[in-house]
């Protein structure tokens, strides 16, 4: 029998305010274990949230972006459930009226292409606190410092259908969060989490078959190598005739573990907030909103190719980062050509921001004033890469720079020519070589004198001139 997969997946975002969603503690990631809580993130009697105005301008900046429609009117609700780290005994989220609803994703398939992945709902809601069970032994710390975090759950409808485009999902989603600022999505500090649900049924078949979910995931890698897993599970426990059970799964320690029979949502008890008004938003306020977005990365990609006339896939390397299309774009607005620009981009500007934690740390200008130097034939392209790394550890021009350390590309004829013939002359086995055949060694040839000058000489010239003196 062929089977069908259908996963679903739960994506929750902190939103990169500086306080909380309901009051003024900071958002800091690293501090002290509590030092970050008051008596309204703690739930201590008689203190009142108040809903932070950030928090829902980055949760409508999200929900336009993906294609939501945002309700100028929701509402909070408590959502009952024990557990230790839930210092109310309720987390303030969304249920039946949230933000935003019916959105859409667009993502690229291996298996399908382009892809249209519907959005069922983006709503805020305050995070738990954090149980760690691994500072004393045989004891359960609790940390509250992430107690009232402001987070963006995104629910998707069921229409991913393998492991592999639940993680295309995924990457494009942090991707256009990233653009839009909403939240730096670090994974390693717990900024974006996923839960998954997935179930099979066989081919051709509509009704849903029991699924199953996957909570609190942290990397791309875990969960579509836990949904595999899943996957093949499910199918297993069918074929064996037996019956896939409802369970909730945790990867926390990189294998799936049963944690729970999977709660229903009458399982939460969930009631309207009392101490919270219904969310209103203006209309002309999220027309704002809507005007202020950026280009997102699809429609950039798109234009980068067109406009600069550079391929689609240096277009969407271009593409991945906001700060990196600018960057490109300011340097192929200094006058470098868009092919030039993106192979200095994808090369020498990338490699050095690999090695700097990220930083773009030279100057689009100063760049392309160095390009510059190279279509002048003023220094060599080896040479101008091995100069980038030191503009960005001195305020010197580039033109500077390369004289004061000797590289400016010497084109005089008569020393070319006297360098030329030095090297030939001291070489007379290679040069009998050579004349018989062996044309390998004009390389040879090239890096004698290019050694001889110290990388002063003009390549193209001196490769000129090796040819003519060589063939006599």
């Amino acid at each position: 029998m062929t089977w069908e997969t259908v996963i679903g997946l739960e994506v929750h975002v902190q939103l990169a305010t500086r306080s909380k969603l309901f009051c003024d503690c900071s958002t800091v990631f690293g501090d002290d274990p509590n030092a970050n809580v008051c008596p309204v993130c703690l739930g201590l009697p008689g203190a009142l949230p108040v809903t932070n105005r950030e928090a829902v301008r980055l949760g409508v900046r999200a929900a336009l972006a993906l294609g939501f429609a945002v309700h100028r009117t929701s509402l909070f609700a408590r959502k009952n459930y024990f557990y230790p780290d839930l210092p109310k005994g309720y987390q303030i989220s969304q249920f039946d009226q949230p933000l935003a609803s019916r959105g859409a994703l667009e993502i690229e398939s291996a298996d399908r292409g382009d892809v249209s992945i519907g959005l069922t709902r983006l709503h805020l809601e305050e995070d738990a606190g954090k149980s760690l069970h691994d500072r004393f032994p045989d004891q359960t710390a609790l940390d509250f410092n992430r107690s009232g975090i402001p987070l963006a759950e995104i629910v998707s409808d069921p229409d991913l259908r393998s492991p592999a485009e639940a993680r295309a999902y995924l990457t494009t989603l942090k991707q256009i969060l990233q653009y839009l600022d909403v939240s730096d999505c670090s994974m390693e500090e717990g900024r974006l989490r996923v839960d998954a649900n997935l179930s099979v049924r066989s081919e051709g078949q509509e009704a849903l078959g029991v699924k199953q979910e996957i909570k609190n995931m942290n990397s791309f890698a875990t969960v579509e190598r836990s949904l595999d897993y899943l996957r093949l599970s499910q199918i297993q426990t069918l074929e064996d005739g037996a019956t896939v059970e409802p369970n909730t799964f945790s990867a926390a320690t990189g294998t799936l573990r049963v944690m729970r029979t999977k709660e229903a949502s009458h399982d939460y008890r969930y009631f309207p907030e009392p101490d919270l008004p219904p969310l209103e938003i203006g209309r002309d306020w999220l027309d704002e909103e809507r005007n202020s977005l950026p280009e997102l990365p699809r429609a950039l990609c798109a234009r980068l190719g067109e406009q600069y006339g550079v391929p689609s896939y240096d277009a969407g390397v271009l593409a991945s980062t906001r700060a990196l299309a600018d960057y490109f774009e300011q340097l192929a607005g200094a006058g470098v050509d868009g092919r030039t620009a993106a192979h200095w981009v994808m090369g020498s500007v990338l490699q050095d921001a690999n090695e700097n934690k990220g930083v773009l740390r030279v100057a689009p200008t100063r760049l392309a004033a160095l390009i510059h130097m190279v279509g002048n034939r003023q220094v060599s392209l080896q040479t101008a890469k091995r100069l980038f790394p030191e503009l960005a550890v001195t305020d010197e021009a580039p033109e500077t720079l390369a004289a004061r350390l000797e590289v400016i590309q010497i084109d005089d004829e008569d020393q070319l020519s006297e360098w030329v013939r030095t090297v030939i002359e001291t070489h007379p086995d290679e040069l009998s070589r050579f004349r018989e055949g062996e044309s390998k060694l004009m390389d040879f040839f090239m890096g004698r004198v290019m050694k001889t000058s110290r990388g002063k000489a003009d390549p193209k010239r001196v490769q000129q001139m090796l040819l003519e003196e060589l063939g006599r």
